[in-house]
């Protein structure tokens, strides 16, 4: 596994007072520094050891979100009433629920 394709993301901690470096892929890691920079680097490096351990341990290691293929398709289910708003707006629209949930969902 390449661990340069994970999902790094460096974020302010006001808690902390500190920059977080964070791996979408492994959620339970984390790293503190003071500048961006060094949160990004040190949540690279926190996820290359726990990749080697987990390696050599012969555990599964994640799939990085970049490399999975995604059908298009997942179900959501919603209360009824927000289902017959969306319904009547596609409706309205003269489209599709799914086309006018795309929509919004790629909006957001």
């Amino acid at each position: 596994m390449n661990i340069n394709h994970y999902t790094y993301r460096v974020t302010w901690s006001a808690e902390d007072n500190e920059h977080v470096g964070l791996c979408t892929e492994f959620p339970s890691l984390s790293w503190l520094a003071a500048s961006p920079e060094k949160a990004l680097s040190g949540i690279r490096r926190v996820v290359g050891e726990v990749v080697s351990e987990m390696t050599a341990c012969g555990e599964p290691i994640p799939e990085a979100l970049a490399e999975k293929n995604y059908s298009g398709r997942f179900m959501v289910r919603v209360p009824s009433l927000v289902h017959r708003r969306l319904a009547t707006e596609a409706a309205d629209l003269g489209v599709s629920i799914n086309r006018l949930v795309s929509a919004k969902l790629a909006l957001s």
